[in-house]
Parts: structure tokens; C-alpha cells; sequence
């Protein structure tokens, strides 16, 4: 099968690949004075678990995020936090370090970046 009809969770070796991307940047976030008072929980455990399944659904991956969270709604789980353009640039340099830490094929890292950067700009709910 070619790496273009494969998904993109079948080309990085599935959720363990997309378990050290969280944590690489979870690890991140969890030293950001800016993010890290997003997070109420003391401990990231949870919110590391919902963005591996959330991720590994998105990318092809088995469907367990909606099995057990329903659909994403990822602007509406996100409403309660302010999030500007700061937020936004400091959470997605995270995810972009992140990223490129994962060994990926150049193409497949660029996918994941343009993803990233989307996503952090739909996100954004304030400021200008």
C-alpha cells in the first residue's frame, strides 16, 4: 500500500506516536505561566488522555474519542478559556516543537503543522 492510501495514524506507527506528541507537549505546557492556568486539574493526565484519542481519531485512527466523549466540538469545549493570540502562538510553538520532535517524514510533518496552525486559529475567541 502506498503512503499516500495509507492514514496518516498507520504512517507514524499509531497512538504510541501520537502518546509522545502529547506528552512532549504537555510536558510544555505544564511550564507555561500563560497555559498552564488553563488546565484547572493539578494533574494533565486527563486532559493528555482526551487529546491522544482526539488526535488518534482525527488522523485515522480508531473512533474512540466519540465513543466516549461524543462529537469533538472543539470550539465549544474550548468557549470557558480565553484564548487570544497569545494563547494561541504559545500553545501552537508547543505543538509545532512537539511535532518536530517526532521523526516524522518531512511531508507528513508539514501535514501536521498546517494542522496545528489551523486549529490554533479557529480556537482563538479574543482579542484581536
Amino acid at each position: 500500500m502506498s503512503d499516500q492510501a495509507r492514514t496518516m495514524y498507520e504512517r507514524v506507527g499509531g497512538e504510541p506516536w501520537f502518546r509522545a506528541l502529547v506528552e512532549r507537549f504537555y510536558a510544555a505546557v505544564a511550564m507555561d505561566p500563560l497555559l498552564r492556568p488553563m488546565y484547572p486539574d493539578e494533574d494533565l493526565a486527563e486532559a493528555e488522555d482526551h487529546l491522544v484519542l482526539f488526535l488518534v481519531q482525527y488522523w485515522g485512527g480508531p473512533m474512540v474519542y466519540n465513543d466516549q466523549r461524543g462529537h469533538p466540538r472543539l470550539r465549544m469545549r474550548h468557549q470557558p478559556f480565553v484564548i487570544g493570540p497569545a494563547e494561541r502562538d504559545a500553545w501552537y510553538r508547543h505543538m509545532a516543537a512537539a511535532v518536530r520532535a517526532g521523526g516524522l517524514d518531512p511531508d507528513d510533518e508539514a501535514a501536521m503543522l498546517a494542522y496545528f496552525e489551523m486549529a490554533a486559529n479557529h480556537l482563538v475567541n479574543a482579542g484581536g
